[in-house]
């Protein structure tokens, strides 16, 4: 990502108009800003398209026409902003608020990095009192070799495997290579399949000085007792491990065995494992005889038209 690169953010909302618009006055606030803003709206029925009338005019604002989830309203705001042309592209979620200097932090890793460019540079996320969400705590890239270690670390940075799309900035020439995200995922696993897929073979950098405020009810981690939602993590996560060209096979074993065992946090601390035990048979079947659909495919008609960015592969082989 060259120096004086053009950087879009995207946003995805879905009923949180308060939090997403203390999201996007934060953007606007920002040392170094973004040359524009792209937001999704997942068909909010809470007064969403109002408050972005009203208050924030010049925002390039895409309305779906149903709920695509986090997953399709990525592949969505991706799209837009490739469309627009850009050089790079900072995601985030409607609740995360950043600090004035995150995107400055991003820029400056990502310029500074010795040798070829990192594919994605993600921040620091931070619940409300400071501390580091659980929720949003990037995976170390595993056996990591010291000059690449060294070369992150000059730039007061981590490599990493994977980010979340709380706030991480993604090269858009990677993204025209390697896929959207892929819509049928609608929640839970996307943005690791994306993130994964983005940096195989490539450098990635967690970077600490870029911090966020992951703005959740509750302080906790993805194995809080997640219901009927299980179903998508489940399902997600074998169409990953099985169909994915993210990871690579010994990858693949690993993170499939800290998975089983997060499944088994889930299910010792849950009030209800009768609804976990129906999601988790749901999903494996599911999983198992299923695939998922092109993002095009998904997205057809979601707001009217095809996917935005209609040139751009969506990742759906891998």
């Amino acid at each position: 990502m060259p120096q004086g690169q053009r950087v879009l953010a995207v946003v995805v909302t879905w009923n949180r108009r308060a939090l997403l618009a203390e999201s996007l006055r934060a953007l606007q606030r920002q040392t170094v800003p973004a040359a524009g803003i792209v937001v999704v709206d997942n068909a909010s029925t809470d007064g969403t398209a109002g408050v972005l009338r009203a208050e924030f005019p010049d925002v390039d604002v895409l309305t779906a026409a149903h709920n695509t989830g986090g997953a399709g309203g990525f592949a969505m705001g991706i799209g837009r902003a490739l469309e627009r042309g850009c050089d790079a592209m900072w995601l985030l979620d409607d609740d995360t608020v950043p600090e004035p200097t995150a995107l400055e932090a991003l820029l400056a890793a990502s310029r500074d990095y010795p040798g070829d460019p990192p594919v994605l540079v993600a921040s620091r996320v931070v619940w409300t009192d400071g501390n580091d969400h659980p929720m949003n705590t990037p995976r170390v890239k595993p056996g990591l070799r010291g000059d690449e270690r060294r070369a992150a670390a000059s730039v007061r940075c981590v490599p990493i495997r994977s980010a979340s799309f709380v706030s991480v900035l993604v090269d858009a020439a990677a993204v025209r290579e390697r896929g959207l995200p892929l819509a049928d995922y609608f929640l839970w696993n996307d943005d690791f399949e994306f993130t994964t897929r983005l940096i195989r073979g490539r450098r990635a950098l967690y970077c600490p000085t870029s911090v966020v405020v992951h703005k959740t009810a509750t302080f906790g981690s993805t194995d809080a007792d997640p219901g009927e939602r299980f179903f998508y993590e489940v399902r997600n996560k074998v169409w990953l491990f099985g169909r994915s060209g993210g990871l690579n096979p010994v990858e693949k074993a690993v993170y499939a065995g800290s998975t089983l065992r997060r499944w088994a946090r889930t299910f010792a601390s849950s009030d209800d494992r009768s609804t976990l035990r129906r999601a988790l048979g749901r999903g494996l079947v599911a999983g198992v005889r299923s695939a998922p659909r092109p993002t095009s495919q998904v997205l057809a008609g979601a707001t009217g038209d095809a996917t935005p960015g209609g040139s751009t592969r969506d990742g759906s082989d891998g």
